[in-house]
């Protein structure tokens, strides 16, 4: 498949009014990460590498011959995250980002062109609090987070320091190539 070959993405992007509150939703430079269209343009771009690159999905199945993917993405507080953390994961507290993926090996194996992906949560707060420990932008810490989950949605873990390892350094790659000036 060639890169110019059309990915669709029907992407439910939400920001709760929670997140829409939160100081870095009116922060011009922040923007763009609030806008539908700049996440499809971006999960469009990285599952156009998985394919055209070949790279093995971690749940041992294949999307070469799919075109059309969706997948919801929420821009959360922390509040919110916190419920979804202990309801769903059994753990207290917020946390950064959460996947809840949803692709069954039988998907694959099926003729449907179509494939779901997930749900995908990103806390604002989080990811503003860790944007300024590491001395990144939001923008650029929202998108690391929204790599890694996407990631979790393909089925990728990080159970040891090894995989966690080759899960961040593919994270890196995926964002390396994106124009984001």
């Amino acid at each position: 498949m060639d890169l110019k070959e059309n990915i669709d993405i029907d992407l439910v992007f939400i920001c709760s009014q929670s997140a829409r509150n939160h100081n870095e939703f009116n922060n011009k430079d922040s923007n763009l990460i609030f806008q539908s269209y700049f996440w499809e343009g971006i999960f469009r771009i990285w599952i156009k590498i998985i394919i055209n690159e070949n790279i093995p999905l971690k749940c041992n199945t294949s999307i070469a011959n799919k075109k059309n993917f969706s997948l919801s993405f929420h821009i959360i507080d922390n509040e919110e995250i916190s419920i979804l953390n202990q309801k769903w994961l059994n753990k207290s507290g917020a946390t950064d980002v959460i996947s809840f993926p949803i692709i069954l090996d039988n998907e694959f194996a099926n003729d449907l062109l179509f494939i779901e992906l997930g749900d995908l949560f990103i806390s604002l707060e989080m990811a503003s609090n860790q944007a300024a420990k590491y001395k990144n932008t939001l923008k650029r810490e929202i998108i690391w987070l929204a790599s890694h989950g996407f990631l979790h949605l393909l089925g990728w873990e990080h159970k040891n320091d090894s995989q966690l390892k080759s899960m961040l350094n593919f994270q890196e790659y995926l964002i390396s190539k994106l124009n984001l000036e």
